[in-house]
């Protein structure tokens, strides 16, 4: 009777241990601490209610092995890195509940094979009991308690463990369900941003780069790539962040050859990854390895339906990119597809513009020789004709000199009024002495006093040449005409590839474009030019123009 009252008491006892560990652990899951506490406590009350000398929390991973992720130990250490990655080969609790689903014990490790169980007799573990750990309906891991000594564990160590999974899986769901809520809060900030370089129409290599640092973070790359596939085989690195960006710099062409993710797309057309790099063939593959990159993953650009490229994400780090990191990647090969086909657009456009530009140039220059081949030597000619009749004229016939006169007068004020016509159509001088030449030209005839600072050391592209012109006449005439200004100053200088071109005055200012077409004109033909006109006119102030044209696109 004593002995059964003490046996009772001890189960009581046991139970409230039990009961105290459950609620010191769901206490723990309550107050959203991190999962790795919940685990390194959760193995700890395992170990000491099941009376363990050592206790072990592993996670299942993709690629068949299980990584531990809480230990504990009776005598303050395990032995064991709680990051300790094994292979499920030979007999281990881990590999036997990853096998059936379901509780399972070894009761020894004497004749037992594998990895696991070499290290289990090196800790001089004689058996071990554990139990699945389900998440949302799948196996996510295990828990299992070892002893050494002789005498295995009691037949309800099983039902005691699986009372902490619950508790585990509760800490896991929820962990996963706010890590899943910021990543979507993430990636949805990260899209946000690249599209809104997008939006303001920056250059494709800034968008680039964006989402190649982007990429990287959000699935916990090391490096990222974009890469252009060429029309002979090769691939173009575009855009690079992490490490490969110094390894292997944008510009830098690659061969997919071998195995390699650039590859896998490109012969696949979808979105690919290596868990792997170790024995992978390839001049690329023995780069990244060179590099330490272990695993890779990416997704194809398309781009009006054509396959334009990739964006690739690599990891040095033992466990492999996250399994859904082809499907992240895609959320941003549509922005920079819609860069891409914007770029284009905007290129077509530009070079389109520019063509019709430089076709109403080359009819000016036309309608010009012709002016002064035809109707202006027409008209010199017959001035001299006047001028000869005149001569003759007999002296007692005033009149008819006078005439005579008069009408040589006018032929010649017609011949000007053509001249003038003439240049307004196209300067002229800009085929004989180029810009420095006809801006001195226009400074001359000016009725404002112009002030020139012009450092252009060779002839610029005709169309350039020709814009620059307008835009000094333009300005010159303005501070004239409506200005009321004293002085102007043309600035002109070629930095970065570029013609940078100014005019300012000392006028009144207050100067609209949408007030008339000349200054509508000038942006219309700067702009298809590829360049940029900024007017600054405060009232009272007096009028700045400034123009950026770049050299090449003439």
């Amino acid at each position: 009777m004593t002995k059964s009252l003490e046996a009772s008491r001890g189960d009581l006892g046991r139970l409230l241990e039990q009961q105290s560990a459950l609620r010191r652990i769901a206490t723990l899951v309550a107050q959203t601490v991190s999962p790795a506490k919940v685990f390194e406590a959760v193995t700890a009350e395992v170990g000491q209610l099941c009376g363990a000398d050592l206790a072990r929390m592993e996670r299942y991973e993709v690629d068949g092995s299980v990584t531990g992720v809480g230990i504990w130990g009776r005598e303050g250490g395990s032995q064991l890195a709680i990051s300790t990655r094994f292979v499920l080969e030979g007999a281990s609790i881990a590999a036997l509940v990853r096998r059936t689903g379901r509780a399972a014990r070894i009761d020894s490790f004497a004749h037992a094979t594998g990895p696991i169980a070499e290290e289990a007799r090196r800790l001089g573990i004689r058996s071990s009991v554990g139990c699945p750990i389900i998440v949302a309906g799948h196996l996510w891991g295990v828990i299992a308690a070892s002893t050494r000594g002789e005498a295995p564990f009691p037949a309800n160590t099983e039902s005691q463990i699986a009372d902490f999974t619950e508790l585990v899986a509760t800490a896991v769901a929820n962990a996963e369900s706010r890590d899943e809520l910021t990543r979507l809060l993430e990636q949805q900030s990260a899209l946000r941003r690249v599209a809104t370089l997008v939006a303001h129409a920056v250059p494709p290599t800034e968008v680039f780069s964006a989402v190649a640092a982007e990429v990287a973070r959000l699935i916990g790359a090391d490096s990222a790539r974009l890469v252009r596939y060429e029309a002979d085989g090769t691939a173009t690195v575009v855009a690079a962040w992490g490490v490969l960006d110094v390894m292997i710099p944008v510009g830098t062409r690659v061969s997919p050859e071998g195995g390699n993710v650039s590859g896998l797309v490109l012969r696949s057309g979808r979105a690919a990854r290596m868990e792997t790099y170790a024995d992978a063939s390839g001049p690329v593959a023995a780069q990244l390895r060179n590099y330490g990159v272990r695993s890779a993953a990416g997704a194809p650009i398309y781009v009006g339906g054509r396959l334009w490229g990739a964006v690739i994400g690599f990891s040095t780090k033992e466990e492999p990119l996250p399994q859904d990191a082809e499907a992240r990647l895609t959320d941003y090969t549509d922005l920079v597809a819609t860069a891409v086909a914007s770029a284009d657009a905007r290129a077509n456009l530009i070079a389109s513009r520019a063509r019709v530009v430089v076709a109403g140039d080359q009819a000016r220059r036309r309608i010009e020789r012709d002016l002064h081949d035809g109707i202006q030597q027409r008209l010199v000619s017959v001035g001299l004709d006047v001028r000869n009749a005149e001569a003759s004229v007999p002296p007692e016939t005033a009149g008819l000199r006078a005439q005579l006169s008069a009408i040589a007068d006018e032929l010649t004020n017609a011949l000007d009024d053509v001249r003038e016509i003439s240049r307004g159509i196209h300067p002229a001088i800009l085929s004989e002495g180029g810009l420095w030449l006809a801006f001195k030209v226009l400074a001359r005839r000016s009725p404002v006093a112009v002030d020139l600072d012009v450092h252009l050391p060779r002839r610029l592209p005709e169309p350039v040449e020709v814009a620059a012109y307008y835009v000094v006449a333009e300005a010159l005439a303005n501070a004239a005409k409506h200005a009321h200004a004293s002085h102007v100053r043309v600035e002109a200088t070629i930095r970065s590839g570029s013609l940078h071109l100014s005019a300012r005055d000392d006028g009144i200012g207050g100067a609209d474009p949408a007030g008339g077409s000349g200054l509508i004109g000038l942006a219309d033909r700067i702009e298809a030019l590829g360049g940029t006109i900024t007017l600054h006119s405060p009232v009272g102030h007096g009028t700045s123009l400034q123009v950026e044209l770049p050299i090449s696109s003439g």
